[in-house]
């Protein structure tokens, strides 16, 4: 009998977690000679290119990228332009993907991410689990930033979650929840939610690999402007512009370090128009192109962030999920906040104070100029940063473990028992699909 699970994943943060327990998923099954396993992935923000490099995975559709990048929930602006770009309709679609889905048989739901997909699973009447990545209760109980009435709306409540998330996550055929770190469960659990925090899968995958001789005696600075474009182009621009001044050391790295986007045929017009000029690449860098100018050598690495993020020394970011994942490896990290529609300064500042001042944030140019020469010349301060970030992250293996859950509590004979329970009990009847 052919088991089949549906993965609801809103954002790009969330897809990598989704591939990470998928390619854990995928490998026990194989392990223990299990070919019965039909993984489908709908990726509900944006175009979910993370799962194309998955085998035997089907991706559902329909897939549009939005204004925001998933951040609607940034600001009303963003919200207008997502609707004005289609997010109505495509919601109705994607809800009526998850109904055809449904229909073809037997299978349960993973939502990945926050209320929205975890509203999704819930009406698809199917057993569901729940993966809560964005919340933390880190985020108001200590930490750089405080913001007296949230977290006075926090505290009277327990959880950063809200009561109608934990409603959900309790509900019977809620049968995992899994969250972050062990004191948001923590939070959870106080109201009725069987909530877990086996780990974290975003520490999962990196590579620790020596650093090539020809960037050994340099200063290695991991460059993050974000993956979403216009956003991250304008974001490359100002930490390019800020780190050049007054005058960048020769002996200075950049790694800039970008997924899929931005491409590199968008970055080099930004290159030249900075100062720029193609260079030999080191060797073992593993870099796509090179580039000396004002900030110093400037090395592009599409997809290589796993790689590169063990060799730096310290972090320069304007992105969500990779500096959470940089802090987690014990990088100390530097932030610049922009005119978003993500990486606001309100977002840069719950970002540091959830990884408890491991990420610091600065407003302008020269700020962060004397920031990253103070922790370059400083490995102690750095090491402490790098303490409290992978304290705040937790350590690797999560992915694994979570797939573990999956299989023992969401996959085990999970539609014969929620059938079971809700033919005996009226008030638990849901609808077969949305």
């Amino acid at each position: 009998m052919t088991t089949r699970l549906l993965l609801l994943s809103n954002g790009h943060g969330e897809d990598l977690i989704a591939m990470r327990i998928i390619e854990a998923l995928q490998l026990q099954a194989r392990e223990l000679g299990i070919s019965e396993l039909e993984i489908s992935v709908l990726a509900l923000v944006g175009e979910g290119k993370s799962f194309g490099k998955l085998n035997n995975v089907q991706c559902l559709g329909p897939l549009q990228r939005l204004p925001s990048g998933g951040f609607s929930n940034q600001s009303f602006w963003a919200l207008l332009k997502d609707l004005w770009a289609g997010l109505g309709p495509l919601s109705l679609a994607q809800i009526r993907s998850i109904r055809r889905w449904c229909k073809q048989g037997d299978g349960a739901v993973l939502a990945v991410g926050d209320l929205l997909p975890l509203i999704l699973a819930w009406g698809s009447g199917r057993s569901y689990g729940f993966i809560g990545t964005p919340k933390s209760d880190y985020t108001w109980s200590s930490g750089p930033g405080r913001n007296p009435l949230a977290d006075a709306y926090h505290r009277l409540k327990g959880s950063e979650w809200d009561p109608w998330e934990w409603a959900l996550m309790a509900r019977p055929n809620c049968r995992l929840v899994v969250c972050r770190d062990p004191l948001t469960a923590r939070g959870l659990r106080r109201h009725g939610v069987a909530a877990l925090a086996p780990g974290n899968p975003m520490l999962d995958g990196f590579e620790i690999q020596p650093v090539p001789l020809a960037l050994s005696e340099m200063q290695r600075v991991l460059l993050l402007p974000g993956s979403r474009c216009p956003e991250a182009l304008e974001n490359l621009k100002r930490l390019l512009i800020s780190l050049a001044q007054p005058v960048a050391p020769t002996s200075r790295v950049l790694l800039l370090a970008c997924g899929a986007t931005p491409a590199a045929a968008e970055l080099e017009p930004l290159f030249a128009a900075l100062g720029y000029h193609s260079t030999v690449i080191p060797l073992g860098s593993k870099a796509q192109g090179a580039w000396q100018g004002p900030a110093g050598l400037l090395l592009l690495g599409t997809r290589l962030f796993p790689t590169w993020a063990p060799w730096a020394q310290v972090g320069v970011a304007c992105a969500g999920t990779a500096t959470e994942q940089l802090v987690g490896i014990g990088c100390a990290v530097l932030s610049l906040a922009g005119p978003g529609p993500q990486f606001t300064l309100g977002f840069a500042k719950r970002q540091s104070r959830l990884l408890g001042g491991a990420v610091r944030v600065c407003r302008k140019g020269p700020e962060l100029q004397r920031a990253l020469e103070l922790l370059l010349k400083s490995p102690a301060l750095q090491l402490e940063l790098g303490r409290i970030g992978r304290q705040r992250m937790g350590p690797p293996g999560g992915s694994a473990a979570i797939a573990t859950l999956i299989k023992e509590q969401l996959l085990t004979n999970c539609d014969v028992q929620i059938s079971n329970r809700n033919a005996n009990d009226p008030a638990l009847k849901t609808p077969e699909c949305i």
